[in-house]
């Protein structure tokens, strides 16, 4: 019999902020479907990445990097895309909205 295969995401805001330094808030219903990459399940890839993204004055992602790898390259850049699509409502420092970077994590798990 087959493995059930399942993405199982944890998203979490691992922002480092300071008192005056809000973080932006993701919008869930926003982002791009996650679809567990192709050559990952056939490798049966597994594993948490974390992004630091940098969130625009409109709630756009204007940059995106790897801050820690999966050990999968697919799995990274399939993380990388999803949290592209989405729309963040925007951060601000010092009570004015301007780009933030803040800090995501995703688990890719094979259930």
């Amino acid at each position: 019999m087959k493995k059930i295969l399942l993405a199982t995401a944890l998203l979490a805001v691992v922002s480092s902020v300071s008192a005056n330094e809000i973080a932006p808030v993701m919008d869930k219903n926003t982002c791009e479907k996650v679809v567990y990459p192709k050559a990952a399940l056939i490798n049966e890839e597994t594993g948490s990445v974390t992004l630091a993204v940098l969130v625009g004055a409109d709630g756009n992602v204007m940059d995106s990097k790897i801050e820690k790898s999966s050990g999968s390259k697919t799995l990274d850049k399939a993380t990388a895309k999803i949290f592209s699509s989405c729309k963040f409502k925007p951060g601000s420092k010092d009570g004015k909205t301007q780009q933030v970077w803040t800090k995501l994590e995703y688990v890719w798990s094979l259930s």
